[in-house]
């Protein structure tokens, strides 16, 4: 079993395929990233994370192989990709240069991908994700359910780790769902969020609930406030899973940005939903009953995605 990372010398990516290695059920980790040159040297950052990484291996105790490289060639045959390429917004850059720029970014890679590896699945991390993922799909040629976008898997992680914070208990034992866009728009739910079996509104008043909900709308926020630039862990271990639960064909049920086809009323458009993970990518689209407040909710974020949509096809066309 195969699996490539495409930007894998950033540290999203490189975690990424850390994590993969460390769970130890693929055979190879591909790890992909342009070279870069500074002065009169040239560096090759997926090379040298693979390298080390690779050295970490007598020590973790795992036998995935960890190959970096600049080729596309060396991802021929890939069971599935994850995309992580691209640039983060820096100061002067507008909103539209950065959908533009990342947009032919993700755009290249998949068409690089799929010349190699033309029956993979792919995962897209890279921002803005809702639109990256449909970019992705609509560069590869793939079915549906073949692409999607990691999102939601970190949301809920974030949300469980603020709740096990909160009330003093293993986050292993909270099981939480989150929905829609990714960031401000991202519909909580917490009649779906449990501990151990028992809903969460018996155990924390609702005061502090709304708070670790907004918390986890602006997690990324808060953490390139932190460290003056985005997360890569959990967003990391959160794309691993993901690519387990695949490779495996373990039917998990994970919150991500799927292509949406009528389900919950919306058409054409991905954004996050609930879907069993297996073999073949997503199984199925799962439509939980929602009450009104929350199918607004939905409808809201659907509404900000598009929104993106729009101008990301109006900079296409201009």
């Amino acid at each position: 079993m195969k699996v490539t990372v495409v930007g894998a010398g950033g540290n999203v990516g490189s975690t990424v395929a850390l994590s993969i290695a460390q769970r130890d059920f693929a055979k190879e980790v591909v790890m992909v990233d342009i070279e870069k040159k500074e002065d009169d040297k040239t560096f090759y950052p997926s090379k040298g994370r693979a390298l080390d990484q690779w050295e970490s291996s007598p020590i973790y105790g795992f036998d995935t192989y960890l190959n970096g490289t600049v080729d596309y060639k060396d991802t021929a045959n890939s069971d599935v990709c994850v995309i992580t390429a691209g640039v983060p917004r820096r100061p002067g850059m507008s909103r539209d240069d950065l959908l533009e720029i990342n947009a032919k970014i993700v755009d290249s890679v998949t068409k690089q991908l799929i010349e190699h590896s033309p029956d993979t699945i792919i995962i897209v991390v890279s921002n803005p994700l809702d639109v990256m993922t449909y970019v992705s799909y609509a560069a590869s040629g793939l079915d549906k359910n073949k692409v999607m976008g990691m999102a939601g898997i970190l949301d809920t992680a974030r949300y469980r780790a603020f709740l096990a914070e909160e009330l003093n208990v293993s986050p292993k034992d909270i099981q939480a769902l989150l929905m829609g866009g990714h960031g401000d728009t991202m519909v909580p739910l917490p009649r779906y969020t449990t501990v151990a079996g028992i809903p969460v509104t018996q155990l924390i008043s609702t005061d502090k609930l709304d708070a670790i909900v907004e918390r986890t709308k602006k997690g990324g926020g808060e953490l390139v406030g932190l460290m003056g630039t985005s997360a890569w862990y959990a967003p990391g271990a959160a794309s691993a899973q993901m690519v387990e639960a695949i490779m495996l064909d373990q039917n998990r049920i994970f919150p991500c940005a799927a292509k949406l086809t009528g389900e919950y009323g919306i058409n054409d458009l991905f954004i996050g939903v609930p879907v069993k993970l297996g073999h073949g990518g997503i199984k199925e689209i799962i439509e939980v009953d929602l009450n009104k407040e929350e199918q607004d909710l939905l409808k809201d974020s659907a509404s900000a995605v598009r929104s993106t949509m729009d101008d990301f096809h109006k900079l296409m066309n201009k």
